[in-house]
């Protein structure tokens, strides 16, 4: 299976008509579909690593201050408690706890809606363990690489430009000077595979540095960076900042290898 990394952006885009949702749809319709999704959402922060293994996620409403209409929206894919042990089975780096009370929180559904918007596709979370550097993150993502073979959809959502302190209400489509030029130095990072800058993105000058003020909407990119193989190719879409300090930038990964009707039990 490809990998995606999603940058969601506003909650709003749940519910909204514009060029970000578009991009979402075209590329759900692009890339084949998959026995399940995990998703390592920037919204769900755990101490140490948990994964979702309830059978009906709920929907989770994880923010403030918007339209009755966004709260309204339910998103009721179902879980998949088999892929939950899979996952706490292959990996060492760390213990993989069982959670039976989070769900989809809006970094997942609000985008996944969009490309599967029957909610017919498993989906469970990785949670992002906060007292953790992001090389830890790198590397716990690369045991995740045999779940590709099984028909496994692996998604970051997050926002590679992301300091809302700085958020410029009143200028929604364009980003300020520092957010274009920090998008565009971790793009070409990410064409040129140098992780261990984009690990290392503290160092990579004050425009980064105003752009991940914390690590959170960071760190579901280095997962999807970690799985890419060598001779993948990234494919950006919805690149562009708004708001003056978020990036909506996405982008795919994909390979010339195609497995042919690959299978998975979800029990």
């Amino acid at each position: 299976m490809p990998l995606l990394f999603l940058g969601h952006g506003s909650p709003m885009n749940a519910i909204e008509e514009n060029e970000f949702v578009t991009g979402f749809r075209n590329i759900g319709k692009s890339i084949p579909k998959p026995n399940a999704i995990l998703c390592m959402s920037a919204h769900w922060e755990t101490r140490g690593t948990a994964v979702t293994a309830m059978e009906k996620p709920l929907t989770i409403h994880d923010f403030g201050g918007f339209p009755k209409a966004l709260f309204d929206v339910e998103y009721p894919a179902p879980g998949s408690p088999g892929l939950a042990a899979e996952i706490k089975k292959i990996i060492s780096k760390t213990e993989i706890s069982l959670d039976y009370k989070w769900g989809l929180d809006h970094g997942a559904w609000s985008v996944i809606k969009h490309l599967y918007p029957d909610a017919n596709i498993p989906i469970i979370q990785l949670g992002l363990d906060y007292t953790q550097p992001p090389l830890f993150h790198y590397e716990l993502a690369k045991e995740l690489s045999s779940l590709r073979r099984k028909g496994i959809l692996i998604i970051g959502s997050g926002n590679m430009v992301h300091n809302l302190r700085l958020v410029d209400w009143e200028n929604p489509d364009n980003g300020y000077e520092w957010a274009e030029t920090a998008n565009n130095l971790l793009k070409k990072r990410i064409e040129d595979n140098d992780h261990l800058a984009l690990i290392h993105y503290n160092e990579l000058g004050k425009e980064v540095q105003l752009s991940v003020p914390t690590p959170e909407h960071y760190l579901p990119m280095l997962y999807i960076l970690s799985l890419k193989q060598e001779d993948e190719t990234i494919t950006f879409f919805n690149d562009k900042t708004v708001l003056g300090s978020m990036s909506m930038t996405s982008f795919l990964i994909d390979s010339k290898e195609k497995i042919s009707n690959p299978s998975y039990n979800h029990g």
